[in-house]
């Protein structure tokens, strides 16, 4: 599948048939284009009924698959392909049309940000950050996000767990203690792991510290034990 780049244009390609009604925001790799049609009717109701400017529109999916990508099927891994998800926004004199922020975000933040819509603030237990200050164009955002995987043999695929930053990604497997570092600028494909790398102890280091912050402020659960090999 096409990086984000090439998706962008090609969602730009048919917004601008459609009026230029939608603006991409953030994260995307995979979306499913043919949802234009469909949800271009609904903001045509929208329009026509005078309903725009007192309504968000909000595009998003779940995971994209893999066909082919690292030798594999299905999802549940923490490769871009499919930790990548579409999220799309349209909201009249608060998003301005044609923005895209960079700003790392995942589905833990749709709860407070409708909640900050409707006026309410989200309880202390509600993982996620609202994303209406995006919207509006701020910049104070985090810069990394947590990633788990806690199934057990699904697919073939082992737990893992991890970090990704604007550039990099550190990846984690407790069961048989391994580690993947990529850089993500100069391979998006993620298809060398540096962890062993010289000249990348330092980042490996910050990038282990930021997975173990992570942990602690989402509470999670004690690694698995590794196996012991005979």
């Amino acid at each position: 599948m096409d990086h984000i780049e090439r998706t962008f244009e090609t969602i730009s390609a048919e917004i601008s048939v459609s009026k230029g009604r939608l603006s991409p925001f953030s994260i995307a790799q995979h979306p499913r284009l043919s949802f234009l049609t469909p949800r271009g009717r609904v903001l045509d109701y929208l329009d026509t009924n005078d309903l725009a400017k007192n309504t968000v529109v909000i595009y998003s999916s779940d995971q994209g698959f893999y066909l082919g990508e690292h030798g594999w099927y299905d999802k549940r891994w923490m490769f871009e392909e499919s930790f990548r998800m579409p999220f799309v926004v349209r909201w009249p004199g608060h998003v301005q049309p044609g923005t895209r922020p960079a700003q790392l975000i995942q589905n833990i933040d749709y709860a407070p940000t409708f909640l900050e819509i409707a006026g309410l603030s989200p309880p202390n237990s509600v993982h996620g950050k609202s994303l209406v200050s995006l919207f509006q164009g701020g910049r104070q955002w985090r810069k990394s996000l947590y990633y788990a995987y806690y199934g057990i043999g699904a697919h073939g695929v082992p737990q893992h767990f991890g970090v990704r930053t604007e550039r990099h990604k550190l990846i984690y497997f407790p069961m048989s203690n391994e580690w993947n570092l990529f850089d993500l600028k100069v391979d998006p494909n993620e298809m060398r792991s540096l962890h062993l790398e010289p000249g990348y102890e330092p980042k490996l280091l910050e990038l282990k510290s930021e997975l173990d912050r992570l942990r602690v402020n989402y509470a999670a659960p004690p690694y698995p034990s590794p196996k012991t090999k005979p």
